[in-house]
């Protein structure tokens, strides 16, 4: 059974990896001419995807290049005084597994985990495909797939290619997302530095293994705002005027936004169907939950998975494995929008009150015992402790004919 995956980030590497196991013939097509390079930013793994990650093989790997940070100081507009907070409490209140690394990294590492059982085409694309499986490539010859799979993100070409244009599919929470690759001129050796004001919150970060800092904008808009998502000159300022005179650091790592850029709103994806045909979609192309603030990445990594669990389980039969994979994820995957929504708010306080309770809650958790916090999250499997709470299933791994 021959299998398309469209993108080769996250998602797509992790799908094909499983497909392959199951015995399927898979073929990832990508439209950067290598694994893409841009710099990314830290992304979070939980436990579910740790899980899946271990049964990959290459979790030694992934912790090897985990971020290393530990702890964050934060600033507050109008206050001298900065606040101290312990992240590793953070993390073990959120997760009892959990890692966090930079996205190339762990994009690489997926890929060469199943890079020799995989045909990869970069620097190509899918112009044209049809809900029967006949797709048409950039510079490829044509092909017949038994399936179709988009993993392109969520500006997915193969959703548009099969479900129409994005109006009416995208749900915009309300906050965007920039994060510029600048030097570490400040040493940062585990620490993020953030600096919060009413609806703007800007941090930089580094990681154990890199020379360079990452340093991440969130700011709240009531509407969307109006650019290209491939408008890199236009992005950028309206990034700078968001943050004028947020603080005199914060002007100077704008002020150096030559390096490897990325902008995007902070926006759901909420189809009512991930399949379509021959056509499915996984990861933020299907079900996006709001990039930095819904767990994105892990919930890509489950769908990956049990997308190929399902197939192989159906022994191949699309319709009914496309059936078990949008039961399987479902209420997962609405558990996730809602998180989101009230994750980006409280992320990106809009007043001096909503600025002094992420601040003070950051302090109480560093604070307390680590047990004490683990015992109070775990309370709140829908809150703190929800992408805990999603199970990963077994499929037995064997090869289709």
């Amino acid at each position: 059974m021959r299998i398309l995956v469209s993108g080769a980030s996250i998602a797509g590497p992790v799908l094909a990896y499983w497909l392959a196991r199951h015995g399927f013939d898979v073929t990832v097509v990508e439209r950067a001419p290598a694994l893409r390079k841009t710099g990314g930013h830290a992304v979070d793994l939980f436990r579910p995807a740790m899980d899946i990650t271990e049964r990959m093989g290459v979790l030694p790997r992934v912790e090897a290049l985990a971020t290393g940070t530990t702890r964050m100081t934060l600033h507050r507009e109008g206050h001298r005084k900065p606040v101290r907070v312990d992240l590793t409490k953070i993390y073990r209140a959120t997760s009892d597994r959990h890692v966090e690394i930079m996205r190339d990294d762990l994009s690489e590492i997926y890929y060469d985990a199943g890079r020799d059982d995989v045909e990869y085409l970069f620097g190509d694309s899918i112009t044209a495909l049809s809900p029967d499986g006949d797709v048409t490539f950039e510079h490829a010859p044509p092909r017949r797939f038994d399936v179709v799979v988009g993993a392109d993100g969520l500006h997915s070409n193969v959703r548009r290619l099969v479900f129409g244009e994005e109006a009416g599919l995208t749900t915009f929470i309300g906050a965007y997302l920039g994060v510029l690759s600048l030097p570490d001129t400040l040493g940062l050796d585990g620490e993020t530095v953030m600096h919060l004001g009413a609806g703007r919150v800007a941090g930089i970060y580094s990681a154990r293994h890199l020379d360079e800092a990452r340093a991440v904008f969130l700011f709240r808009r009531s509407e969307p705002l109006d650019y290209h998502h491939r408008d890199v000159p236009r992005q950028q300022q309206l990034l700078r005027a968001a943050f004028a005179g947020l603080h005199p650091q914060v002007d100077g790592w704008l002020a150096a936004m030559d390096g490897a850029f990325y902008f995007d709103s902070i926006t759901q994806l909420r189809l009512d169907t991930w399949s379509r045909g021959r056509v499915i979609l996984v990861g933020d192309a299907g079900y996006c939950p709001g990039p930095a603030v819904g767990g994105s990445t892990s919930l890509a990594v489950l769908g990956a998975y049990v997308l190929a669990g399902e197939l192989a389980a159906a022994r191949g039969d699309h319709e009914r494995a496309f059936a078990a994979y949008e039961a399987e994820l479902g209420e997962l995957v609405r558990k996730s929008r809602a998180f989101a929504v009230g994750a980006a708010r409280s992320l990106i306080p809009g007043s001096r009150a909503g600025m002094w309770a992420l601040a003070r809650g950051g302090q109480l958790v560093s604070a307390l015992p680590a047990g004490m916090t683990r015992a109070l999250a775990k309370l709140n499997t829908g809150g703190l402790r929800m992408h805990d709470s999603m199970r990963v299933k077994d499929y037995a791994v064997e090869a289709i004919a």
